[in-house]
C-alpha cells in the first residue's frame, strides 16, 4: 500500500485494473493531478499491479509502476492518493466497491480501449457511479449522462472536467449522486444480470438448433431434387452421349490421300 489520505471526508475517485499501458491508470493519475479542482473535491484510490518494481517480472508493468512513483512526487500527491495493490480475493474486491459507494464516490474505468467492461458492471451493480471509456463495451453498458458517463482518455483534460464537474454538482446537490447511483442500478438490472444472460443464451441456443435443423432439412430436400433429376432426365441424356471407345479413330494419312 502507497500512500495516505489526510482529508477521509473527501468522496473517493476509484479505479481498479492491470498495470498496463491499455489500461491507462497512470494517465487516469496524471490527469487528476493536473485539475487543481478536482483535487479540492475528491481523493483517488486506485488497486493496480504492484507498489514496488521488485516484485514484477513485466517489462511493461515496471515501466508503468516508474512512471506512478514519478507522478506523485512530480504533483505532490502525498495526502490526496492512495494506491493499494493488485488484489485477489473477489469478496475483498467487491467489499472495495461498496465502501467506495459509501463514501459516495465514483469509479473511473480509464481504458484506451475496453472490450467487454466487467468492473464497469460490477460497479454498477454496487450502485457506484461509473465514468468509464468511450471506446468499446462500456459505450453500450452506460448511457451516457444518465447511468453513468463517458470519457475519452485521449483528451484527459476534458474527462478531469466532467469528473470535477459531477463532484461539484453532488455537493451542491446530493440527490444528483443518488439519482446516477439508482440509473446505474436499473440499467444492470435491465440488461446484464445472470438471469438475463441465461435467458439470452438460451434463446440463442434455440435459434441456432432451429436453424441447424432447418438447413438439414433443406440439404435433404436439395439432395432429393437432384435425385429426382437425374432419375427423370438426366440419366437418360447420358445414355445418347457416344463413349470414347466408340468414337472410330480418323486416319489421317487417308484424308490426306483423298484431298
Amino acid at each position: 500500500m502507497n500512500g495516505t489520505l489526510s482529508d477521509q471526508s473527501k468522496p473517493i475517485i476509484f479505479s481498479m485494473a492491470r498495470l498496463d499501458r491499455v489500461k491507462n491508470i497512470t494517465g487516469l493519475v496524471e490527469c487528476y493531478a493536473k485539475n487543481s479542482k478536482l483535487r479540492e473535491l475528491a481523493n483517488l484510490v486506485i488497486v493496480a499491479g504492484y507498489n514496488d518494481v521488485k516484485k514484477s517480472n513485466d517489462r511493461e508493468e515496471i515501466q508503468e509502476i516508474e512512471k506512478m512513483h514519478d507522478l506523485i512526487m512530480k504533483y505532490n500527491l502525498l495526502g490526496q492518493f492512495r494506491w493499494i495493490a493488485a488484489q485477489t480475493n473477489r469478496v475483498r474486491n467487491g467489499e472495495l466497491y461498496r465502501y467506495m459507494a459509501d463514501k459516495r464516490g465514483a469509479f473511473v474505468q480509464p481504458a484506451f480501449y475496453e472490450a467487454f467492461g466487467l468492473t464497469v458492471v460490477e460497479a454498477m451493480t454496487c450502485g457506484l457511479p461509473t465514468i468509464a471509456t468511450c471506446h468499446g463495451g462500456p459505450m453500450e453498458i452506460i448511457e451516457d449522462g444518465v447511468s453513468g458517463f463517458h470519457i475519452d482518455p485521449y483528451h484527459p483534460d476534458k474527462a478531469a472536467e466532467l469528473m470535477a464537474d459531477f463532484f461539484q454538482r453532488c455537493q451542491e446537490d446530493p440527490s444528483y449522486w443518488e439519482k446516477i447511483s439508482q440509473a446505474g442500478l436499473q440499467r444492470i438490472q435491465e440488461r446484464y444480470t445472470w438471469q438475463i444472460y441465461s435467458e439470452r443464451l438460451m434463446t440463442l441456443a434455440g435459434v441456432y438448433g432451429f436453424w441447424k435443423y432447418v438447413s438439414k432439412l433443406e440439404r435433404r430436400e436439395t439432395r432429393r431434387y437432384l435425385e429426382m433429376f437425374y432419375i427423370l432426365k438426366f440419366r437418360d441424356l447420358v445414355k445418347s452421349v457416344p463413349l470414347a471407345i466408340d468414337a472410330q479413330p480418323v486416319d489421317k494419312g487417308a484424308q490426306g490421300s483423298s484431298q
